[in-house]
């Protein structure tokens, strides 16, 4: 069976514009790239040439990539679970018990995350500690040098 991928309504949307921007716009300029690129003759020493070629290459994988998320999706509601745990869509914030550092997550799927701007995929070993859990309970995280243990100081469902 094909991965399936978790996306909000949002994020559909998103890749759905996306690719249509690169099947239509941008499939368009590496074509006149390439064509451009031939113009100067001799292709074996064309490093415009190769360049377009690879580009035109990039663009093909990133498609498929698209497409392949887009047949093999389920879209995912934002709706809360429980009003007061967490769940899909919630924004959490953590305090860390060994260092007292807080900061603020919100989880989403997989296909979502970007951790460095705190969007943390419920697959991810921190998003399944945090499911379930409501403000003061301790989310315990497996990590290669052992038990991280977080503190739910506050939930947002918006």
């Amino acid at each position: 069976m094909a991965k399936q991928y978790k996306l909000t309504p949002k994020r559909l949307q998103e890749l759905q514009e996306e690719l249509n921007y690169l099947k239509t716009v941008r499939e368009k300029e590496v074509a006149e790239q390439i064509k451009e690129a031939r113009s100067f003759g001799d292709l074996s020493e064309n490093s415009e040439y190769d360049e377009a070629k690879n580009e035109q290459g990039k663009l093909y994988s990133h498609i498929a990539e698209i497409e392949a998320i887009l047949a093999s999706y389920v879209l995912i509601e934002e709706k809360p679970i429980s009003a007061t745990a967490v769940s899909l869509g919630s924004q959490v914030t953590v305090e860390d018990q060994e260092t007292k550092d807080k900061d603020t997550y919100r989880i989403v799927g997989s296909q979502e995350a970007d951790p460095m701007n705190g969007r943390i995929s419920e697959d991810s070993p921190f998003g399944k500690a945090l499911l379930g859990k409501e403000a003061g309970e301790i989310a315990e995280v497996e990590a290669p040098m052992g038990v991280l243990r977080y503190k739910v100081l506050k939930i947002d469902k918006h």
